[in-house]
């Protein structure tokens, strides 16, 4: 099949109906429901990290709960601009391991570059995903993206520094 259209992308499986609606984006050259202007896909940019709030930070809060064993604390940044007009939203997770071996945060990141289409998802050390978030339902789709960024980034984290930053790799008995 050539196309898909709206229904048929909500008949695909979850995981895979955001990468569905950012291919028919750059296609259509639209965001969302027709979005067309910067104005619009910053509104729907907006919404969308409101509607991600929730499921970003379960996905750190279950890796401080499990492998930071609960000494962590997660941050976010709400929607900013820079300078150059580009707007970002980032949830991080900081712990004293991480803070002493001098490396960054395990950190997720809704980004719309003002040179880009449209938004998407990254991590401090892993690349992008497209951001297509217009409902809870889509939010929560992204839930095993949030997670396997956020592995991912404290994988390459580890690499920076050691094993030794993850309390959960030190603990006696811990094999």
């Amino acid at each position: 099949m050539v196309t898909k259209t709206a229904s048929e992308i909500e008949q695909a499986p979850a995981h895979l109906r955001g990468l569905l609606r950012h291919f028919a984006d750059l296609r259509d050259g639209t965001h969302g429901d027709g979005a067309v202007t910067r104005a619009d896909k910053e509104q729907l940019f907006a919404a969308a990290v409101t509607l991600l709030d929730r499921y970003a930070r379960q996905a750190l809060s279950e890796m401080n709960d499990t492998l930071l064993l609960g000494t962590g604390s997660i941050r976010a940044s709400g929607v900013t601009r820079s300078p150059l007009g580009d707007l970002a939203a980032t949830w991080t997770l900081v712990w004293p391991e991480q803070e002493h071996a001098g490396v960054t945060p395990v950190t997720l990141e809704a980004f719309y570059g003002h040179n880009f289409h449209h938004p998407h998802l990254r991590a401090g050390t892993v690349g992008v995903w497209p951001l297509n978030v217009f409902s809870d339902s889509d939010a929560a789709a992204e839930l095993a993206t949030l997670r396997a960024m956020a592995s991912a980034e404290l994988h390459n984290l580890v690499f920076q520094s050691d094993y030794r930053i993850v309390p959960a790799t030190v603990r006696k008995g811990m094999h």
